[in-house]
């Protein structure tokens, strides 16, 4: 167990350096505007291009910026180039309403996904299980986006039956805090009950003819016992590895598109706001989030492995 935190951490400085390597470059080398005219404005004289060139540090060796710059984001210095607010406030501001919306839609996704895919699996061929299947492909299909904007017009402004966008934190009132998400939350868990459906009813069908299953039920164990703690146990190693990528991916600014409809301000809006302004370092910020995130919740699925299949150990 000590060797593979060990190796975890290890894993997650690497690529939490080539990430934040790779993000700058990108910002920086990739031929654009320049930051300190982006920075002073137009229509502005040379003299104060070069003040802010010099100000924030423009004209060092590329290096040097970069050394600079995660120094900063360190420290908690950090600032934007162009709100000129402090980065690490704006994503503390922000990260429980990306928390919230996360983490409801991750419970969503995987309670109507397990249901739906085992369901499927054992109504194979059946008529339900079309219907299912036809349903799984529309939710897949369909632009989170594009869902969420009509559930917020429909659901909220035409009808009034859920509110039409905005957040109430859960410290103030957690039943208006469920009240306002549950939109945001089924519009971003739709795509995700359809694909982790499809891929739990494949992995059921392929395991539930294995042979341990076949002693289970020869043993005279109910069809129930068999199914859950024989069959859709094993099946699950798979959906929870997605669930570790998906869910590192949507906290650190996977739900943009979902924050920006409902109108959330979580770091997925801000996320969303900085690539548009070019402003390196929130993006440089968020994208290290992720990364630190995704590389975390790896780890844990890891070891949600040894609980899921006795046969693996962590070494």
């Amino acid at each position: 167990m000590a060797r593979f935190v060990i190796r975890r951490l290890a894993g997650m400085v690497f690529v939490l350096f080539a990430v934040s390597l790779l993000t700058f470059l990108i910002f920086n080398v990739i031929p654009n505007s320049d930051p300190a005219v982006r920075m002073a404005g137009r229509q502005v004289s040379e003299s104060t291009i070069q003040a802010v060139t010099k100000e924030w540090g423009f004209d060092e060796p590329i290096y040097v910026q970069y050394w600079t710059t995660m120094e900063k984001v360190f420290t908690g210095d950090l600032i934007s180039y162009f709100t000129r607010l402090d980065v690490m406030d704006e994503i503390i501001r922000g990260i429980p309403r990306t928390l919230s919306l996360a983490i409801g839609a991750a419970v969503m996704w995987m309670f109507f996904a397990l249901c739906l895919g085992l369901y499927s699996a054992m109504k194979a061929g059946r008529f339900s299980d079309r219907f299912l299947t036809i349903l799984a492909l529309v939710g897949i299909s369909m632009p989170v986006f594009w869902v969420g904007a009509l559930m917020n017009h429909y659901l909220g402004f035409k009808l009034g039956i859920f509110p039409n966008g905005g957040y109430v934190p859960f410290t103030e009132d957690p039943v208006q805090w469920a009240y306002h998400l549950i939109l945001p939350w089924t519009a971003l868990s739709l795509l995700f009950i359809g694909f982790y459906s499809r891929v739990l009813r494949s992995n059921v069908l392929d395991t539930i003819n294995e042979d341990y299953v076949r002693t289970a039920r020869a043993k005279g164990l109910s069809e129930r016992r068999v199914m859950v703690a024989h069959v859709l146990r094993n099946s699950l190693i798979p959906i929870v590895t997605l669930w570790g990528l998906d869910f590192g991916a949507v906290i650190g600014g996977g739900a943009i598109l979902t924050e920006t409809v409902f109108s959330i301000q979580g770091v997925g809006q801000y996320f969303g706001d900085a690539i548009a302004q070019l402003d390196v370092p929130p993006v440089l910020a968020v994208t290290m989030l992720v990364a630190f995130f995704v590389v975390f919740l790896n780890a844990l699925v890891d070891i949600a492995y040894a609980a899921l299949d006795p046969r693996i150990r962590l070494r």
